[in-house]
C-alpha cells in the first residue's frame, strides 16, 4: 500500500562543529533498524572547506519514522523487515528500539505543563527568560498530507530556545546539542501551533532549555488543543571571539522550578558522564 514516512522522534543530537559559510554540507544517511510499524535512520553530516579540502564531522542524529498510509492518514502501515549483516546488529537495534519506545512514553505522561507569563520578572529567573511563539501552519510548512514537515517544527522550536538563551545570559549563543525530540502527534495545515520555551537548568557554561509545541485545530472545532512536540536543547554562551563565557546561574523560585532544576542537573550529569565513557573507551 501507498505511504509516507512520518518524523516521530529524533534522538539526542550533538552539534559538534560548526558549517562555515561557503563550506560543502555532505549529508548520508542508512536504514540501521526496523520494527514492525517504524524505521530507524542514522544519518551523518560532515563539513569540506572546498578551498584546502580539509574535511570534519558536524553531526550525527538517529531519526524514528512511521509509515502512513495515503488513504487514511490514520493508518499506520506495517514496515518491510531489512536484512542484516550479523545478527549482532539486529539485536543492538531491537535493544534502541525498546529504549526510545519506553522514553516516548515517559515523556508523553509528563507532557501537561502550561507556560504562564510572568509580571515584572528578576533576571536570572525563569520567568525573565521565557519566551513563546505562535505561528500559523501554512502549505509550505507542510507534506503533500497537509501535515507540518519535522524540519519546520524543529526550526521554530530552535529559535525560541535561541531567545529564552539569549534573554538568560546576554551574549551570543549556539546551540550545543538537542535531547530527543518526540513528535506525539501530527500537526495539519490550517492549525495555529505555540511554541513555548523555558529556562530549566544552569550548569558553569551551559543552558538546558525546555521547549513544547501546542497545537490549536483552528479549522477543526471538534477537537482541543493539543500537546504535538516536546523536547530539551542545550545552548552555550559566547564571547565576539567565539569563546565559552559562564552562564549566569538559573534562579529557582517555585517548587516546581526547584524540581525541574534537580531533573536537569540530573540529565546534565548523565551525559557528562557518558561522554567521559566514550572518550576513556575511544582512548583504549
Amino acid at each position: 500500500e501507498a505511504c509516507v514516512a512520518a518524523l516521530a522522534r529524533v534522538e539526542r543530537t550533538d552539534f559538534l562543529s560548526p558549517v562555515c559559510i561557503g563550506e560543502v554540507a555532505n549529508v548520508s544517511a542508512e536504514i540501521t533498524y526496523t520494527s514492525r510499524h517504524s524505521v530507524e535512520v542514522q544519518v551523518n553530516v560532515m563539513s569540506e572547506n572546498i578551498l584546502t579540502g580539509a574535511k570534519k564531522v558536524t553531526n550525527k542524529a538517529t531519526l524514528w519514522y512511521v509509515p502512513l498510509s495515503l488513504k487514511n492518514v490514520n493508518k499506520v502501515l506495517e514496515v518491510p523487515p531489512i536484512q542484516y549483516a550479523r545478527k549482532e546488529q539486529e539485536d543492538e537495534g531491537k535493544k534502541r528500539y525498546e529504549e526510545q519506545k519506553l522514553d516516548r512514553l515517559e515523556t508523553k505522561q509528563r507532557n501537561g505543563d502550561v507556560i504562564y507569563p510572568v509580571i515584572n520578572p528578576e533576571p536570572h529567573t525563569v520567568g525573565y527568560s521565557q519566551s513563546s511563539l505562535i505561528h500559523l501552519v501554512g502549505p509550505s510548512d507542510c507534506t503533500l498530507l497537509g501535515f507540518v514537515h519535522g524540519g519546520v517544527t524543529m526550526k521554530l522550536m530552535d529559535e525560541v530556545a535561541g531567545i529564552v538563551a539569549a534573554r538568560h545570559c546576554k551574549t551570543n549563543i549556539v546551540t550545543a546539542s538537542v535531547d530527543a525530540i518526540n513528535f506525539h502527534e501530527k500537526i495539519k495545515k490550517g492549525s495555529v501551533i505555540t511554541i513555548s520555551g523555558r529556562m530549566t537548568f544552569t550548569s558553569n557554561k551551559s543552558m538546558e532549555i525546555e521547549v513544547f509545541v501546542d497545537a490549536d485545530p483552528f479549522v477543526d472545532e471538534s477537537r482541543e488543543r493539543y500537546r504535538a512536540v516536546s523536547a530539551f536543547f542545550t545552548y552555550v554562551s559566547l564571547s565576539k571571539e567565539g569563546k565559552p563565557l559562564p552562564v549566569p546561574q538559573l534562579l529557582t523560585e517555585t517548587e516546581d522550578e526547584k524540581r525541574r532544576f534537580e531533573e536537569g542537573k540530573g540529565r546534565y550529569l548523565q551525559t557528562k558522564a557518558k561522554r567521559q565513557a566514550q572518550m576513556q573507551q575511544a582512548a583504549r
